[in-house]
């Protein structure tokens, strides 16, 4: 698929939410999933892992892609400074959602333009939680929403109803922030559907 301005756009993941967010802007683009090692650094920083990943996402398609723009996230979930990814089985997801339970945390997605222009961003998004019971946890775990979601959580889905409220991007939660996305899109001369 190309753009009006036939600069084609590549999205470099495999995460549907991110294609459907995407589209429905009524962007045309390619998808392409990138394959990096992503595990965090020692130390690493909920910002800094969130950047280095989208930028190594979009960098590594665009080597595949030459001529394409490609635009890359990452999300991760932060508490207490702890990094919570995707849960590696069912137990793990329990024990995320117990530490989220009743509480604050936040939400860091790294956005990464490659090609032509070289643009990125990290969007942070605060979300409150209210306290769950084991029962709620138990019963969210089975559904398997939690199963690929950083956190153990969707907000787009289920889990919508643990948040008691959010301050920042929405989108952001979901992965792929939009109204940041579309700035730098604009910015490295991508047609958006309303130009």
């Amino acid at each position: 698929m190309s753009t009006a301005n036939s600069l084609r756009l590549v999205l470099a993941s495999g995460s549907p939410r991110r294609r459907e967010l995407l589209a429905g802007l009524g962007l045309a683009f390619d998808v392409r999933s990138a394959d990096i090692d992503e595990t965090p650094h020692p130390a690493e920083a909920p910002f800094d892992y969130v950047l280095r990943l989208a930028s190594e996402k979009a960098g590594a398609v665009a080597r595949a892609e030459p001529g394409a723009l490609v635009l890359a996230a990452d999300t991760t979930v932060a508490i207490d400074g702890a990094l919570l990814g995707k849960p590696v089985d069912d137990a793990q997801a329990q024990a995320m959602l117990r530490q989220l339970a009743g509480r604050a945390h936040q939400v860091f997605t790294g956005v990464a333009l490659s090609g032509a222009s070289r643009l990125s961003c990290v969007v942070r998004t605060v979300v409150r939680f209210k306290a769950l019971s084991e029962a709620e946890i138990a019963w969210y775990v089975a559904t398997g929403e939690p199963r690929d979601k950083a956190g153990a959580y969707a907000i787009q889905g289920r889990a919508g109803a643990f948040v008691r409220g959010l301050d920042g991007s929405a989108t952001n939660v979901i992965g792929l922030p939009l109204a940041e996305t579309l700035a730098l899109l604009e910015q490295a001369g991508l047609r958006l559907p309303w130009n």
